[in-house]
């Protein structure tokens, strides 16, 4: 095997190598950014206020949408405004699906990191580090996310302010055999994870620990069939694995950090052994599952 360290490249000082070449690259595989499976939307998207969205990029399995801008050298001010203008104009426009701002800079300095923190609580924020390498006459891009979405746990997971209801109020609004098909989940979950008894809330049936919320697995009955929402981070072995099981995939929520599953009717059994182990995962992973 033959050693050749790469030559990093200064974009912004480059002669030939310009912020359209690196958008034009990006628009041929958007997926080089790590956002996923996503496809390019719209280029050089006009915004009605003035100025155009460099790259607006789309997931292929959800209604998640990202406002990309770009930078060469290091992250300034008008770059981070202009990110977040162009979010918010997306957003108001196409409500009807989830708008995430992505900046990416060859540099993003701990300041501006700082200042974007600021606004990742309230504002679904990325930042995306790049950078450019030579090796012979092969020029190539790498990313890197230093900053990611802050993930919330769902709204109605706020246990000081959800109305509580009982398993009637589910079987009505579900039916008796989809919260059945809860029952059988959990006796699989409680093989690792004993103690837990399913906690009927408004918005959904999750796990109680001692009145305790432990909600790394929540269960959503429906009239023929069972949403399972598993609190997961999104990587290939996992997602392989799930579509390697036959699993009804809904999407991934990635705001919330959830595999959204739907299991018909009889199939909680079907798929009794994949379901526990990715429980058993989700419960290790979220430090045994505390919200």
């Amino acid at each position: 095997m033959k050693y050749q360290p790469l030559t990093k490249l200064s974009l912004r000082a480059h002669p030939e190598l310009s912020e359209r070449w690196v958008q034009d690259r990006i628009a041929e595989n958007p997926m080089i950014l790590g956002l996923g499976d996503v496809v390019l939307k719209d280029k050089e998207r006009k915004q009605p206020t003035a100025g155009r969205l460099d790259l607006l990029l789309q997931d292929t399995e959800s209604s998640h949408r990202f406002e990309v801008e770009l930078q060469l050298g290091k992250t300034d001010e008008s770059h981070i405004i202009r990110t977040i203008e162009y979010w918010d104009v997306e957003r108001k426009r196409y409500p009807q699906y989830d708008h995430t701002a992505v900046i990416v800079a060859e540099e993003i300095t701990a300041r501006f990191l700082n200042v974007i923190s600021l606004f990742n609580g309230m504002i679904p924020l990325m930042a995306i580090q790049m950078s450019a390498v030579q090796l012979g006459d092969t020029v190539s891009l790498l990313f890197t996310t230093v900053l990611d979405e802050s993930r919330f746990g769902l709204v109605d997971e706020d246990e000081e302010v959800q109305e509580t209801t009982d398993r009637a109020y589910w079987e009505s609004r579900g039916s008796k055999a989809t919260v059945a098909m809860a029952d059988e989940l959990l006796k699989k979950i409680s093989e690792f994870a004993p103690g837990l008894e399913l906690k009927y809330n408004k918005f959904y049936i999750g796990l109680a620990s001692n009145g305790q919320p432990n909600n790394f697995v929540v269960f959503r009955p429906q009239k023929n069939a069972l949403r399972v929402d598993i609190r997961l981070p999104q990587i290939e072995e996992t997602t392989a694995k799930i579509e390697a099981s036959g699993l009804d995939v809904m999407e991934y929520d990635k705001r919330w950090g959830r595999y959204r599953l739907r299991l018909g009717k009889g199939e909680a059994g079907k798929f009794s052994d994949v379901l526990g182990d990715l429980c058993s995962q989700a419960y290790q992973e979220t430090g045994k599952g505390h919200d």
